[in-house]
């Protein structure tokens, strides 16, 4: 079909001349009013904290609508005011054809003069400041450009989208927040930094002049790499720089790398190539650098991978070797400084000065060095500690590693700060399917291919089932990589004439040409459900999204880029990222579960309507400045494409579809609403329409992105399409403290489903908990005043519930106060400055009753067994984990799949959206969620399965704490089991019966007693340094040693004729009673060659300084059971012999001779978690993930896509990690 074309000439015109522009229409503001003035406005004090809680600023007397109270104004306070730089005094600069409403403004410098210097200039406080910024900084742009029919409808414009933002019912992203308006409403220049925009008079690609002028509104960015180390912006160092300048500004980028060549293949000048770890290695290194917006969050960036790669399968494993890397700096520092401590402990212990560094003379050192040279510790690393001892040092410290994944073990080691995809084409999931093999191919065999119209040559071939369960297994370890699905992508790629869709954005939603940029908004949807008449109102929404591609068409013309190449592509293509969020607590809302047919339907529909009116605004918009320059050469491709979206909305017959191998769920006619089936239907007959006559000003307008920190600004319980995480919410006040509230929807669904407001009320109690003391079991006023408790006091810990999170917080030291404590209660002055002290323990309660109290004071966190609930309406309130830590019920994983399927077919871009799945998923659930993504049309998918990061603390311990206690390390203590004996037979007390015992065994009157014809023994064959040695021994009946016999294999007649008389005299002694504990301790540590590693033997020698060295080890271990002497513990060797410490009431005892350890067992301490552990259980067992937030110190923590996110600072991260796949057998 011919499409009429706008003439372009007309596009430069001014908008004064352009009668054909936008008309706006007003649904929420009136003409001639302030639009802030339909606002009720508070004013908040906003502490600025670094990670470890000092304060770093703090910002006084600003001023939000109150529905921004609490986190949403926190947030924007601490992320988005400007903090310096703004004016004191301004002044509006003139300009011709803009009203003077809408000039831009900068520094009265004869004003700021009369003031003093550190006055002049000052920050943001104002949220009228802020919003009027953004829009004004847009209707500047749109109303000079030619976007607005009038002045009104650019009047309209800058009222309706002020209003947009400050009722928080949508957001941009967060660079827009950052950067937009700075120049138009301050003033503020800066040096330039290299980027790069298209003139929008004459189209021509200029190199900006300052840093502010043309602001850098896009979030997402996607960049090529070329196979050059240097060389221009496209090298892969070219890259590194691009992408930090991305990173400095707020945004985040993607990039595919298949184009680097793999380890080992053939370089042009001779040599092989490095691979492409190396160099990813070195780009994650620096994105771990930078902070994203100078404070807000790490490096956001997109590595992506071919699976035809020859890499392809390190690059899967490469971040699961790399958390094997922080295991082991976890494991071996701590081991390290165990031994270190036993080392030196056993050094300074021992009594003579002298000796106490000679092993020969302190066993206990001598044990010490061995159990460290088993436990693998260097022994150079052993000399270094000796030699500090000698030195006198008491003492040597080194830094223990954990896995916080903000700590310096994960700082240490590469690839934690991207994400990784994999590109899976069709061809991959057939080979996959019929049991076939999967090539890999050098990159310059590929491209020669490509040129010479044939098939590559692979360089690897691979069963392709088995790298599909490499993935599914990595994805199992640690949610890493995620899944691109290349065929789709491309089947719905609006423009193939500009090449083929090869990367995306770090959140996957984002998915286009190379070297292109897109900027996002989203809407928050329950402010379009009106809660009294049950409806969801379709013409305001339609409203804000006609808007706000608008503002994003906007943001395209004023923006800056950090290459030229991706300001020409972001020129020619236009594309835009509008998205929504909140559709998890809208569907609560309306009492419908998030896995039910009727809310995949809604979801379509809704983004259905999005998208469609959006395409159709961009038609309009085309219909006034022409369609995106690239339109022509891809007009029939993006029609195309168009109309698979209209026939999704009318779910049409499968043989309807073009070009797509794959097809799209369709909208369920019989489950959707019709009010919003109808509307979904008519916005794409319209953007089609539309499009056929005026083209598309857009290449794309629509995603789904994860809406984290801006989602929080708007007050959005949840982000995306993802459900609720838990139905307990926590609200932080503008005055200080918090709020524990339920979370909104559970109400509304309550009342929906048809129950009264007193078994409402009873559920949400059953849930939050009473907050009331009164009546509570166990702890209730009468108990409490019993216990000397004043109704201050307990007033005082009423007021402190909605602060913690169980009771016997409630109940702490700091709250109660020093003279209850320590006056009333009896605790003790170390028990009060114990934050953690157990006073609900001490005053006699047992953790069945503190749990009773617990759960009717503060809920039980879940709503599963509350009273009078239907267990058919149990699916409405399930989230996205269990509730509390009696929930069991959670959304299932392929609830999230059918939800992101119900909206991918109408979503230009992809979803950011995580699958989650509960910890006990197996490695096939995680290939069953990718095969069902694949074949319900996702374009991308990241799964994540619940603790499987090494930094997720687990909810439960692997083992009873009382088993912690035990000596792992515990030897067989070393006896004389002769004169135990003795000791046991005689009839006197064992002090007396001692002595004498060891008379009658070491005095013993040396006659010969020959060895019977026939006895017990054994022979060991070893080699010492080289040479080989056999030793017989014989022993009598009583198992004692009665003769040797010894060989070896050097060379010498002399030799072995003195070992033989040496092992006949070593006889004759043994036989004549010399004990063997005397030839033990003259033979052993003596030095001379043949020395060296053993090899064979008893195994349980490993070195020795000579033969005899050896020998008299073996026969000290073998009869005189001295342990000590060996290097490898019978522990290692026979795993039932470590004998069980005894338990009693003081703990656990051990006794070594006469000396009697105790070790306290978990029973005698009244707080058996330290505080850390604490904050991460009861964080969980509020729904949270247990993570800390790195920049406030919350434990408010929840999955926000692939990311974590901060309910209480909106901060947000991005990592994945991985373990090794194992090799199949």
């Amino acid at each position: 079909m011919q499409t009429k074309v706008k003439d372009k000439s007309k596009t430069t015109e001014n908008h004064q001349n352009n009668e054909n522009g936008m008309i706006v229409e007003r649904r929420f503001t009136t003409a001639g009013e302030d639009p802030f003035d339909l606002f009720s406005w508070i004013s908040m004090d906003v502490e600025i904290r670094n990670p470890d809680g000092t304060m770093a600023d703090s910002i006084e007397g600003v001023q939000f609508p109150s529905g921004f109270e609490g986190v949403p104004g926190k947030i924007a306070a601490q992320k988005y005011l400007r903090k310096a730089g703004v004016p004191t005094y301004l002044r509006k600069v003139a300009e011709d054809g803009i009203p003077v409403w809408l000039q831009r403004s900068e520094p009265d410098h004869e004003k700021l003069q009369t003031l003093d210097p550190k006055d002049r200039f000052t920050g943001e406080i104002h949220g009228r400041n802020l919003f009027r910024r953004l829009a004004g900084t847009w209707t500047y742009w749109g109303y000079k450009y030619g976007y607005f029919a009038s002045e009104v409808d650019a009047r309209a414009y800058f009222d309706e989208m002020c209003y947009l933002i400050a009722s928080q019912r949508s957001a941009p992203n967060s660079p827009q927040w950052f950067n937009t308006g700075l120049h138009w409403a301050y003033g503020i220049e800066g040096p330039a930094q290299g980027h790069h925009y298209v003139d929008p008079t004459t189209g021509v690609l200029c190199l900006s002049e300052n840093a502010y002028e043309h602001p850098q509104p896009h979030a997402c960015f996607i960049q090529s790499v070329s196979d050059s180390l240097v060389g221009g912006t496209s090298s892969i160092m070219g890259l590194w720089n691009r992408e930090a300048l991305l990173f400095k500004f707020g945004s985040g980028t993607g990039s595919n790398f298949s184009n680097i060549r793999g380890a080992g293949e053939p370089l042009s000048g001779g040599g092989s190539s490095s691979g492409l770890l190396s160099f990813l290695k070195i780009g994650d290194r620096a994105a771990g650098a930078i902070k994203s917006g100078g404070t807000t969050r790490r490096a956001a960036k997109m590595v992506t991978l071919d699976l035809d790669h020859p890499d392809i399968e390190e690059y899967i494993d490469w971040k699961s070797s790399e958390e094997e890397k922080v295991s082991a700096l976890v494991i071996g520092s701590n081991i390290l400084q165990k031994h270190a401590n036993s080392l030196m402990e056993s050094i300074w212990q021992h009594e003579d000065d002298d000796t106490r560094l000679d092993q020969s003379q302190n066993s206990a050192l001598r044990k010490s060095i061995v159990r460290a040279i088993k436990d693998n510790v260097p022994q150079p690393h052993i000399q270094r500690i000796l030699d500090l001892a000698k030195q006198g040092w008491k003492g040597v410290d080194f830094e223990c590693f954990d896995t916080d994944w903000q700590g310096e073990a994960y700082m240490s080691v590469s690839g934690q700060n991207s994400n990784n995809s994999v590109r899976v084409p069709n061809a991959f999931m057939d080979a996959v399917k019929n049991g076939e093999n999967w090539n890999l191919v050098w990159r310059t065999e590929k491209d020669k291919a490509a040129e010479e119209n044939r098939e590559p040559e692979a360089c690897k071939v691979l069963d392709a089932g088995e790298l599909w369960d490499k993935i599914a297994y990595t994805a199992w370890a640690c949610a890493d990589p995620g899944v691109q699905f290349d065929t789709t992508i491309n089947e719905w790629h609006t423009c193939p004439e500009g090449g083929r869709i090869n990367g995306s954005n770090p959140c996957s939603e984002y998915m286009f040409l190379d070297d292109t940029a897109c900027n996002l908004a989203s809407i928050n949807l329950l402010h379009y459900y009106d809660l009294d008449n049950q409806t969801f109102q379709i013409e305001d929404f339609k409203h804000s999204v006609r808007l706000w591609t608008a503002t994003l068409e906007i943001s395209v013309l004023m923006a800056q880029f950090p290459s030229a190449e991706i300001a020409q592509k972001s020129y020619d293509y236009r594309t835009l990222g509008l998205g929504y969020c909140n559709i998890g607590s809208l569907l609560m809302h309306m009492g419908i579960p998030y896995d039910d047919e009727r809310a995949y339907a809604i979801c379509g529909a809704i983004t259905a309507i999005m998208c469609g009116e959006s395409y159709a605004t961009s038609a309009e918009i085309a219909s006034i400045l022409g369609p995106y320059p690239d339109y022509e050469r891809n007009a029939e491709h993006m029609l195309r494409v168009m109309r698979n979206h209209r026939r999704a909305a009318y779910d049409a017959p499968e043989d309807e579809y073009e070009g797509l191998t794959v097809l799209p769920r369709g909208i369920n006619a019989k489950k959707c609403p019709q009010d919003l089936l109808l509307a979904a239907r008519d916005a794409w007959d319209r953007a089609l329409r539309e499009g056929e006559e005026y083209g598309y000003r857009n290449a794309q307008t629509t995603v789904i992105a994860p809406t984290g920190t801006i989602g929080l600004v708007m007050g959005c319980d949840t982000t995306g399409v993802e459900p609720q995480f838990s139905l307990v919410q926590y609200k932080t006040l503008a005055g200080g403290g918090s709020l524990r509230i339920i979370n909104k929807g559970v109400t509304m669904a309550l009342r929906r489903l048809g129950y009264s407001d007193k078994q409402t009320k009873a559920i949400e109690e059953f849930v939050m908990g009473t907050k009331s003391l009164n009546g509570c079991p166990n702890l209730s006023y009468e108990t409490l005043e019993s216990l000397g408790f004043t109704s201050a006091q307990i007033k005082n810990i009423e007021d402190k519930l909605p602060d913690v999170f169980d009771i016997r917080s409630a109940f702490s030291p700091s709250i109660l106060g020093k003279e209850m404590c320590i006056s009333s209660l009896g605790m003790t002055e170390e028990q009060y400055n114990d934050d953690f002290f157990d006073v609900l323990g001490h005053l006699g309660l047992d953790a069945t009753q503190i749990n009773e109290a617990n759960d009717y004071v503060l809920g039980r966190g879940t709503i599963e067994g509350a009273p009078g609930l239907k267990d058919e309406h149990l699916p409405v309130f399930d989230c996205a984990t269990p509730g509390g830590k009696y929930g069991t019920r959670s959304i299932d994983w392929p609830a999230h799949v059918h939800m992101m399927a119900a909206a991918q077919p109408f979503i230009s871009g992809a979803i950011s959206k995580t699958i989650n799945m509960p910890s006990n998923s197996t490695v096939s659930e995680i290939k069953d969620a990718y095969d069902l993504s694949f074949s319900t049309m996702i374009k991308a998918c990241a799964v994540y399965r619940d603790c499987s990061k090494l930094s997720q603390p687990l909810m439960n311990q692997l083992v009873d704490s009382s088993a912690m206690e035990e000596d792992e390390d515990e030897e067989v203590v070393v006896v004389q089991k002769m004169v135990e004996q003795v000791v046991e037979s005689l009839p006197l007390p064992t002090s007396k019966a001692q002595p004498l015992a060891e008379a009658m065994v070491h005095d013993y009157i040396a006659t010969r007693r020959p060895l019977p014809d026939t006895c017990e023994g054994g022979r060991m064959k070893a080699r010492v340094g080289g040479h080989t040695v056999y030793l017989n021994h014989s022993s009598y009946e009583d198992g004692r040693l009665g003769e040797i016999m010894l060989t070896t294999s050097k060379e010498g007649a002399a030799w072995r004729s003195m070992l033989n008389q040496f092992a006949i005299a070593v006889s004759l002694g043994l036989q004549h009673g010399v004990p063997l504990e005397a030839f033990v301790n003259s033979f052993t540590f003596q030095k001379f060659e043949p020395s060296g590693m053993v090899i064979g033997g008893s195994g349980r020698v490993k070195m020795s300084s000579s033969i005899v060295d050896y020998i008299f080890r073996e026969l000290a271990i073998r009869y005189l059971d001295r342990h000590d002497l060996a290097h490898v513990s019978q522990e290692d060797l026979d795993p039932y012999s470590i004998s069980r410490p005894e338990i009693t009431d003081d703990g656990i005892v051990r006794s070594k001779g006469e000396v009697r350890e105790v070790q306290q067992t978990l029973g005698a301490f009244d707080n058996v978690e330290d505080a850390a552990a604490k904050t991460r259980r009861l964080a969980r067992e509020n729904g949270f993930t247990g993570d800390i937030c790195t920049d406030c110190g919350s434990s408010q923590m929840v999955r926000n896509g692939t990311c974590l996110k901060c309910n209480a600072c909106g901060s947000t991260t991005v990592s994945y990690t991985h373990l090794t796949l194992p090799t199949k057998a």
